[in-house]
């Protein structure tokens, strides 16, 4: 738990009516949260997310929480001495690697999220997309151009997806009990063959498909950076566009811009993506008038 400075009751109770109006704009709202590996960090890091979790459920928010776990993969991996291999900078997902994949996204770091979260007073169930046929993926293919020779080249990444369909139906009674769902990014496909899903995708699909009010994508970046690396604290889709184009964005953001993108053309409210280890990010972005983050909206 962050420590916080000692405040008098006075300022406390500011503090609360200050959040009263962002309350009363999310009651009963779905709120998808995407938990990055990388934003995970330390046990206090968990500590406060999970508090987080806990508050806005509390004050009448329906939270949903997506998760990833690429550094507790890649150290899962490294313990088993299962090398990986890499096409164009892409990790290629075979048989061995997808099983690990599922034993950790799954199982340890899902659990661990509940775990934390029940810690903290709330009643979480974890869960992944192969669950009630939550999330059905199809494989994924990528094409790339050699620069040389501009001769395209598709890329077979093995068992790695993207979501093809979402159903609903277990969330939706899930959501109904008051429960806060922990879903991890592991799919199968129409013939039970399991795909790894990014979490960003899976995490922008799910918000998608309940209609959410907010995505938050929690990660270990401010935002969205302009070329003078600073914090754009607001975007439109056509401005998102604009800033890929002209190279503004890059490398790994693109596929979080175009998660935002998607979610946003789904029905999603608005699309955030801020620094999941500034202690209570997802409470300063939904409950003050500052916010955080960069946000997006059609």
């Amino acid at each position: 738990m962050t420590d916080l400075p000692q405040l008098t009751p006075s300022q406390s109770a500011d503090l609360l009516v200050q959040a009263l109006p962002h309350m009363q704009r999310y009651d009963q709202e779905i709120i998808v949260i995407k938990y990055g590996g990388n934003a995970m960090g330390d046990a206090a890091t968990a500590e406060d997310f999970a508090e987080d979790i806990v508050l806005l459920e509390q004050s009448g928010l329906k939270p949903v929480v997506c998760h990833g776990g690429g550094p507790q993969i890649a150290a899962m991996l490294k313990k088993l001495g299962i090398q990986s291999e890499f096409k164009q900078g892409l990790r290629v997902t075979d048989e061995a690697t997808v099983e690990v994949v599922e034993m950790v996204l799954a199982g340890s770091v899902n659990k661990e999220i509940v775990g934390y979260i029940s810690r903290e007073g709330g009643r979480a169930i974890g869960l992944c997309g192969k669950d009630g046929n939550m999330v059905t993926a199809r494989k994924v293919t990528r094409t790339i151009v050699d620069p040389d020779s501009k001769i395209e080249e598709v890329l077979d990444l093995g068992f790695v997806g993207e979501p093809e369909t979402v159903n609903t139906t277990v969330l939706d009674a899930v959501l109904k009990a008051e429960l806060i769902p922990v879903l991890a990014p592991v799919c199968a496909a129409a013939d039970g063959q399991t795909y790894n899903v990014n979490a960003d995708t899976f995490a922008g699909a799910i918000a998608g498909a309940l209609n959410a009010k907010r995505l938050l994508l929690l990660t270990d970046v401010p935002g969205v950076l302009n070329k003078d690396k600073q914090l754009i604290s607001e975007l439109t889709i056509e401005e998102c566009r604009h800033l890929i184009a002209d190279g503004t964005i890059s490398g790994g953001m693109i596929p979080k811009i175009e998660t935002c993108i998607y979610a946003l053309e789904k029905g999603v409210e608005a699309v955030v993506i801020l620094d999941g280890k500034v202690p209570h990010a997802a409470l300063i972005e939904l409950f003050t008038d500052t916010g955080a983050g960069t946000i997006i909206r059609r």
